[in-house]
């Protein structure tokens, strides 16, 4: 943001107007010992030259050039150049929520087009557009499922991304709905025997990753029919939606309520944000969704056009009759979405799909004839949990000083994997990226 330099005059008027006597007013809300009590020590006044040199040499500090095998739930995928030149244009630099129909149809049938290509990819009947982000989204599901069914527990998988149940309790938190995690297996499957004995008559939904947070592909068929015979909503959460281009549709497999995080459609990784909150349902709980959608009509010409059809969020509506609280739809993301899968079309992301899936199944393969473990079997899908015999967390150290993003240390969140690693493989990962990376992890082992 550009830098707006105020008068001592206009500060008093401000100051005056909004009921404060000084600029430290302002921050009254922050705790006393939060508050830094000396003056920023910045370097004396510099030419834009010289300012330029300094930032740049600061710039080198950060490891900007490491091959990346991260993911857990932030997937670094190509994105066309055409992405950002069409997404910049100024029509689309601000698509909030488009009031008036009649000077929006551009930004209208973007939103339209990209509901439709999500139904699709999900095998879902309705997609808003859109939400914060996939844990949010996430949490607004279990919401929907307590006051669709009027339960008040909710059973989450203890393979969802933790970070993503993390926001599921904090967002629940103030209300009474409990959360019973279900367990996983050897195979880092849901436990069917333990799910069979939380699914009762009491439990609003069940929520699932699809793939799980350890890359896994669960089948997902009887884990919605245990639910549903509990009267249960069936919820399912994909971190990584690349995914779909090769596996079933969790609408074809009886998901009431699938949700995901979009930042793989074109997105980026920007440092963490913003990311895209993808949301499905089925038609039969449309007037329980949060967000807005768009629809499709004629107008008094019977020209095709389009309009907000449903937008249930508060600002829009009294806030009793509100269906989510939660005002950030990321539309600019969404639009981003809708460029990136028109670009790349349906072949093409079948094709990228199998190219992500061909390149971790080869890094597995490379993993397993230098001497790793894959903890988990099964299918998995770009990420798999390899075990490196020792502990992750000092691994990764030493592998982003030989220039690698290697991979997440899963002791963080599961503590009997403390030496187990999440590694991720995507398009941008070559086969030769993949014989230096997992050369280089040998000798770090074995040093």
């Amino acid at each position: 943001m550009r830098y707006i330099p105020h008068t001592e005059t206009e500060v008093v008027e401000m100051l005056r107007v909004v009921g404060k006597k000084s600029v430290d007013d302002l921050f009254d809300s922050i705790p006393e010992n939060l508050r830094l009590k000396e003056k920023l020590h910045l370097s004396p006044a510099a030419s834009e030259i010289d300012l330029m040199k300094h930032m740049q040499k600061q710039a080198t500090k950060n490891v900007s050039d490491a091959q990346s095998f991260l993911g857990a739930g932030a997937y670094r995928h190509h994105v066309p150049a055409a992405v950002n030149s069409l997404a910049m244009r100024a029509e689309f630099i601000t698509p909030y929520t488009p009031y008036q129909p009649e000077l929006s149809q551009g930004t209208l049938q973007t939103i339209f087009e990209y509901q439709t290509m999500i139904t699709r990819l999900f095998g879902m009947d309705i997609s808003n557009a859109s939400h914060y982000d996939g844990s949010t989204a996430t949490a607004e599901a279990a919401l929907i499922a307590t006051k669709i069914t009027k339960r008040n527990k909710i059973i989450v998988a203890d393979t969802l991304h933790p970070e993503y149940i993390e926001t599921i309790k904090t967002i629940l938190s103030p209300s009474e709905i409990s959360i019973a995690l279900v367990g996983h297996t050897d195979n880092g499957t849901i436990d069917r025997e333990e799910l069979a004995k939380l699914a009762k008559h009491d439990v609003a939904c069940l929520i699932v990753g699809y793939p799980n947070f350890f890359g896994i592909i669960d089948d997902l068929r009887d884990l919605a029919e245990t639910i549903h015979k509990a009267e249960g909503l069936f919820i399912t959460s994909t971190p990584e939606p690349m995914s779909l281009g090769l596996i079933e549709a969790p609408g074809n497999l009886s998901a009431d309520i699938a949700c995901a995080e979009g930042q793989s459609f074109g997105g980026g990784l920007n440092f963490g944000g913003p990311y895209l909150g993808i949301f499905t349902v089925k038609e039969k709980y449309l007037r329980s969704m949060p967000g807005r959608v768009v629809g499709e009509t004629v107008d008094t010409d019977g020209a095709k056009s389009y309009v907000l059809t449903f937008s249930t969020r508060e600002q829009h509506i009294r806030r009793e009759k509100a269906t989510s609280n939660i005002c950030s739809n990321q539309a600019l993301c969404a639009t981003r979405a809708a460029i990136y899968l028109s670009l790349i079309g349906k072949e093409g992301l079948t094709n990228l799909a199998k190219i992500n899936y061909e390149r971790s199944e080869y890094a597995k393969d490379v993993f397993r004839r230098s001497g790793f473990g894959i903890h988990f079997k099964g299918h998995t899908f770009n990420e798999f949990v390899v075990d490196l015999g020792k502990s992750a967390e000092e691994v990764v150290l030493k592998l982003l000083k030989k220039g690698f993003f290697g991979g997440v240390a899963l002791g963080k969140w599961f503590p009997d994997y403390k030496n187990c690693m999440l590694v991720c493989v995507t398009e941008e990962n070559s086969k030769k990226d993949i014989d230096k990376y997992v050369s280089t992890l040998t000798k770090i082992i074995n040093e």
